[in-house]
């Protein structure tokens, strides 16, 4: 009780939404900068089933719940709090000088500015099996965990135009690839680049996967033919966690690519509404683990800076106002005197 107490006494200059690679860059980086910070985590990481985060420079296989373990731990080594909860609703205060943050529990936070870093939801297609096998032998980055599925037979589960791309990146790792059209159609340029790759295309829709002992071993399609396979790569449908935001005015949109829906920012993180920040996945669909933590420490840099220039203006005001009261009741101004 006496935390919680602590927790909405008075306003943290940031509370960031979201305790993954994000959102707990954006918070070391603000501790760093003597910054109070908050970040909220809801334990609901994106690469939860994977068995390790590759493509790290310097933490290669590492698994999610160790590197996000020692961040947790490198925050609060810099006086940042870390709060499981989720977020229900955020919005801004009457005054206007900052936000409010309320969790499913009731509690509520309060904050000069907010760092939005809730990453993504993968979606996957209606496919009986497909969602039980996700991250196992179901997969959907080629950076990610392609490395680790090479030389193995391979099935590219059509979802949408992009899913041609995903065939192009997956062959680079495997020889043995067969694309499955499943309830999309191939252009004659594609389905020739396919054929001079050596990559077998499968007409139809698929029904379900057949899965013995735990392990995938093929695809049923509609009209019964069961075409053997060890692994399926499926590009998702990602879709932005940010039901919480529309209180501010931030609602997603469709991402140019097609592959779902995010929040729009700039360059360094700054979204459309003043004082709200993103990055990650929540605005970057594609970004790995790294990008996301550097979109995290960009978005804390330029976020830190904006802090910085509003207690400079403040100050200002504060030593104007501190001379007004010393010239009206007679006594010298330090700025007179100047």
């Amino acid at each position: 009780m006496d935390k919680q107490k602590n927790l909405t006494a008075q306003a943290v200059d940031v509370v960031v939404v979201g305790g993954g690679a994000a959102g707990l860059s954006a918070a070391l980086l603000l501790g760093r900068s003597r910054r109070s910070v908050l970040v909220v985590d809801s334990g609901q990481p994106r690469n939860a089933p994977a068995g390790g985060v590759h493509g790290l420079l310097g933490r290669e296989g590492v698994t999610p719940s160790d590197l996000l373990a020692t961040g947790r731990d490198e925050v609060r080594s810099y006086g940042g709090e870390v709060l499981a909860g989720e977020v229900s609703s955020a919005r801004r205060d009457e005054d206007g000088d900052g936000f409010t943050v309320t969790l499913d529990d009731g509690m509520q936070l309060r904050a000069r500015r907010l760092l939005i870093a809730t990453g993504l939801v993968d979606v996957l297609p209606d496919v009986p099996g497909l969602a039980q096998q996700w991250g196992h032998d179901v997969v959907h980055c080629p950076y990610c965990h392609g490395y680790e599925v090479r030389d193995r037979a391979i099935g590219i589960l059509a979802t949408a135009a992009p899913s041609v791309h995903h065939a192009l990146l997956f062959r680079q790792l495997s020889d043995d690839l067969t694309y499955f059209t499943h309830r999309t159609e191939l252009t004659a340029e594609q389905k020739e680049q396919f054929d001079s790759l050596g990559i077998t295309v499968v007409l139809g829709e698929v029904a379900a996967l057949e899965v013995s002992d735990g392990n995938l071993t093929g695809l049923k399609m509609a009209d019964g033919r069961l075409i053997a396979r060890e692994v399926i790569a499926v590009a998702t449908r990602m879709e932005a966690r940010a039901g919480f935001l529309g209180e501010l005015g931030l609602d997603p949109v469709e991402h140019p690519s097609g592959m779902g829906h995010h929040l729009p920012a700039d360059q360094f993180g700054r979204s459309p509404v003043p004082g709200v920040w993103l990055a990650g996945n929540v605005t970057d669909l594609t970004a790995q683990v790294g990008a996301s933590a550097a979109a995290g420490a960009t978005a804390a840099q330029h976020l830190n800076a904006d802090l910085a220039t509003e207690d400079a203006l403040a100050a200002v005001e504060r030593r104007r106002a501190t001379a007004q009261t010393l010239t009206s009741d007679g006594a010298p101004s330090e700025l007179n005197d100047a």
